[in-house]
């Protein structure tokens, strides 16, 4: 009998940041322990991989390296060249997807009927190059990584009050291990790790990378001790897998150096992407903290020509959602799905919180010689949204979700689009409408979806690619 070979995941290509005309990168690597990669080979040079974090039977590994972002480059690795769509000087193309999974039986799915819609993005980056790929959350579906161990087996519903200093110890041990497993099942596959070799991404998360609700739930079940061990592997993988980085070593993209939140912006020639971060200091009474709020102020008050892409992990507009809410703690048999209400920013629990982003947003959208659209996911359907902001001005939403994850039933769709029509209006002379999709008649499509975003002679476009409908016609922005 032989041994099966050593198996190399990757290389997953991060961005780290853009500096002038330079394009800041990581390359990451997960391998069996023993096993190292080959260097990273471009035209300044040889760049050998690190340790980032060490595991009980693989390791991580990462190579940080330079490539120019006014031209096309690649950069090669163990005998292959990578090609990257790196000039970011003018038409470029931008790929945004999310929910990327399933909360139960993600990793007993059958890989090419799962990562279907990721074959398809590949296709299309072969056909027309991509120069990001924007994550908008639910990376990975960890929901079920508490399974298995006595102490988060029945999380949230039943935790144990008191456990010692060494069984909490072996819960870290034991997550990590199991965030590890659901990160190298999907890092590894085919569809997906193709285009992760050659297009940099930019990720953001959401709850289910750390367990589904995480902060809408009571801070009896998070601020204990299970629930603070869960967040902090959930923040630690996040790091490691999600930006190929590690505390005290965070990318400089990133606003708060100390990582208290995980909040970036990127900025490069006519284009800011600014992914404020939703869930690390989120509560069931706040979405962002003191430091998330510092830094969305912060990009608000900083002057910017072009187009800002703010990435939203929960939609900013949407429907109202209060009768939704109050049928929900009224009927016993509901009150399971209150929670997942409450993590949308139109809950009754963050109206005032909700239009105070929402000024800011469009104050931003309103300065001269600037753009904003936001970007999200989330709701495993594809739809848009518009704000009127006045001085015949518009914000524009655009939903893409999920990469993988199913979608629900068409039904749903139909009742979230009876809903719409009602419209919302937070802020006065600033309603909020969910218009079609162009070339469909519904408001909510249920389809597998990503979203395109193409700038051609300084105009942006954007196009839905749905699983059974196909490319729709383009929005202009």
């Amino acid at each position: 009998m032989t041994s099966e070979p050593p198996v190399m995941t990757g290389p997953l290509l991060f961005l780290d940041h853009v500096e002038k005309y330079v394009l800041r990168l990581s390359v990451l690597f997960i391998a069996d322990n023993g096993e190292c990669p080959e260097p990273i080979e471009t035209v300044h040079g040889v760049h050998t991989a690190e340790i980032l974090a060490e595991y009980d039977h693989m390791t991580v590994w990462r190579a940080r390296f330079d490539l120019p972002a006014n031209r096309s480059s690649c950069y090669a690795w163990n005998g292959q060249s990578y090609s990257l769509a790196s000039d970011f000087r003018g038409d470029i193309r931008i790929a945004y997807v999310s929910c990327n999974g399933e909360q139960i039986g993600d990793l007993e799915r059958e890989g090419s009927e799962r990562n279907a819609m990721w074959a398809r993005l590949t296709e299309d980056h072969r056909n027309a190059p991509f120069s990001l790929l924007l994550h908008g959350g639910d990376q990975v579906y960890a929901d079920q990584v508490t399974e298995g161990h006595p102490l988060s087996e029945d999380w949230p519903e039943h935790i144990p009050k008191d456990p010692s200093r060494a069984d909490l110890a072996d819960l870290r041990h034991y997550l990590r291990e199991r965030f590890l497993e659901r990160y190298v099942a999907l890092y590894r596959a085919p569809e997906f790790v193709w285009i992760a070799a050659r297009v940099p991404s930019l990720m953001q998360w959401d709850d289910h990378d750390i367990c589904d609700g995480w902060g809408s739930l009571p801070g009896s079940k998070t601020d204990t001790p299970v629930g603070q061990i869960l967040f902090d592997v959930a923040r630690e993988s996040f790091l490691t897998f999600q930006h190929a980085a590690v505390d005290g070593d965070l990318p400089e993209r990133f606003h708060d150096p100390a990582g208290l939140h995980l909040g970036w912006s990127v900025r490069t020639a006519g284009l800011r992407l600014l992914a404020p971060d939703m869930r690390s200091e989120r509560t069931r009474h706040e979405v962002m903290g003191d430091g998330g709020w510092k830094m969305i102020r912060a990009e608000a008050s900083t002057p910017v020509q072009g187009h800002t892409f703010l990435m939203s992990s929960v939609p900013l507009l949407g429907p109202r959602l209060s009768v939704f809410e109050a049928l929900m703690v009224a009927i016993p048999k509901m009150q399971k799905y209150e929670d997942d209400l409450r993590d949308q920013w139109q809950s009754r629990a963050h109206r005032d919180e909700w239009c105070d982003m929402l000024r800011v947003i469009r104050d931003m959208a309103l300065a001269n010689g600037h753009d904003v659209t936001v970007l999200s996911g989330e709701i495993h359907l594809a739809t848009r949204a518009t704000m009127k902001l006045g001085a015949g001005r518009w914000l524009h939403q655009l939903v893409a979700s999920g990469i993988a994850h199913r979608a629900p039933p068409r039904v749903w769709a139909r009742i979230l689009g009876a809903l719409a029509q009602f419209g919302e209006s937070p802020l006065k002379a600033c309603p909020i409408r969910i218009p079609c999709i162009p070339g469909q008649k519904s408001r909510y499509i249920a389809e597998r979806n990503y979203l395109v975003l193409e700038r051609s002679s300084d105009i942006w476009r954007a196009r839905w690619a749905l699983e059974e409908s196909g490319i729709t016609p383009p929005l202009i922005l």
